[in-house]
């Protein structure tokens, strides 16, 4: 398997466990450099490879009323404030190619969204930019069919690529995970990722907008670095009941370094086995 290095941060082929922590969406810029800071702290106290997650925008709200953020050029302005004071590296999402090349001044991670990882357009997009590419898998898609948005990328010259699992459809409005997607994903010779936040979420289960069951989010992470995942991603936010986007299903911040500690040492036995 290849290992993905993001700064002094390996992921996957025996690394210790890596986490992509962050809000869903870049708010403002006091909430979102505030989690920065804090996040930052958490790294050095856990001593864990951390990377800041939150899009500039979120194309894919339920409702047309939905907050998406402050838009691609704000939004990476923020980013990079991020990184200049914290020292983290970043991910975002792109939805469109053209944000591909611009998201990468700023980005050390462009991700895919679930929804988009069949657009070829995109896919490539990112890879020609040579950052790291990480894929979400479809909540409608196999994890043997992961290989082929893999290759997309790969066909760039692009080989830093993970893939990340976050629940498939079981019916309408609810999504459960695959533990078996783990090592059938890994089979493609990249990382795989658990994103334990949106593997609990209820899409649309609130009408115009997506509920969640974040008392799951424990039970389903431990589980997945278990069967194998090389990263954990978590959206996570100060006051979850109050963020602008996918609250139901984020962590709370104050919660999270206990949680980290627990999938620490549960990485850590999986690994000497």
């Amino acid at each position: 398997m290849n290992v993905v290095k993001i700064k002094d941060i390996e992921i996957g082929n025996g690394a210790p466990l890596a986490l992509i922590a962050g809000p869903c969406v870049i708010e403002d810029e006091k909430i979102t450099l505030e989690i920065g800071h804090e996040l930052a702290k958490l790294s050095s106290n856990l001593n864990i490879g951390l990377i800041f997650k939150a899009s500039f925008d979120k194309a894919n709200r339920t409702s047309v009323e939905s907050f998406r953020g402050p838009g691609l050029e704000a939004g990476l302005l923020i980013l990079k404030k991020i990184k200049e004071e914290t020292g983290l590296p970043v991910v975002t999402d792109i939805h469109l190619p053209h944000q591909a090349e611009k998201a990468a001044e700023v980005a050390d991670i462009l991700q895919i969204p679930a929804f988009l990882c069949r657009q070829t357009d995109l896919l490539c997009a990112a890879g020609e930019t040579g950052k790291v590419v990480n894929i979400k898998k479809g909540q409608f898609t196999a994890p043997h069919d992961m290989v082929q948005a893999v290759e997309k990328v790969r066909s760039t010259g692009n080989d830093k690529v993970t893939l990340t699992e976050r629940g498939s459809s079981f019916g309408y409005r609810n999504l459960v995970v695959d533990m078996r997607s783990f090592e059938i994903m890994k089979e493609a010779g990249v990382p795989v990722v658990f994103d334990a936040t949106h593997s609990v979420q209820l899409p649309g289960g609130k009408g115009s907008s997506s509920g969640g069951e974040r008392k799951f989010v424990p039970l389903l992470s431990r589980a997945a670095v278990a069967a194998g995942a090389d990263a954990i991603f978590m959206e996570v936010h100060p006051s979850p009941d109050k963020a602008l986007c996918d609250g139901a299903n984020s962590w709370p911040l104050g919660e999270l370094e206990g949680l980290i500690r627990k999938l620490q040492q549960i990485d850590e036995i999986s690994k000497t086995e």
